[in-house]
């Protein structure tokens, strides 16, 4: 139980800071580092089928399976927006 309340604490703190630090991010600067963190998010995928794979509980087991779908997501989602802005960059050509 003291395990679970903190692993709580843990988890309330760092969405906490999470939220301070990526409000504070200029928007000339969120595709960028968005293109940066994608990278990261990668590796988050990899530890949580690594999590999911080693652990016995079936609780477990899912919340790795949640895990794994979430970075997914934030995976694909980031290439998507990084796609789209530079999109907006290239030089269109004349239909002529």
């Amino acid at each position: 139980m003291e395990d679970l309340i903190f692993n709580l604490f843990i988890f309330v703190l760092a969405s906490f800071v999470g939220f301070e630090l990526i409000s504070k991010v200029p928007p000339t600067l969120h595709t960028p580092l968005m293109s940066g963190a994608n990278a990261i998010s990668g590796i988050t995928v990899i530890g949580a089928v690594v999590v999911a794979g080693s652990v016995d509980g079936v609780y477990s087991q899912w919340i790795g399976f949640a895990a794994i779908i979430f970075a997914t997501i934030n995976v694909v989602g980031g290439f998507l927006v990084t796609d789209r802005m530079l999109e907006m960059f290239k030089k269109k050509e004349d239909d002529q």
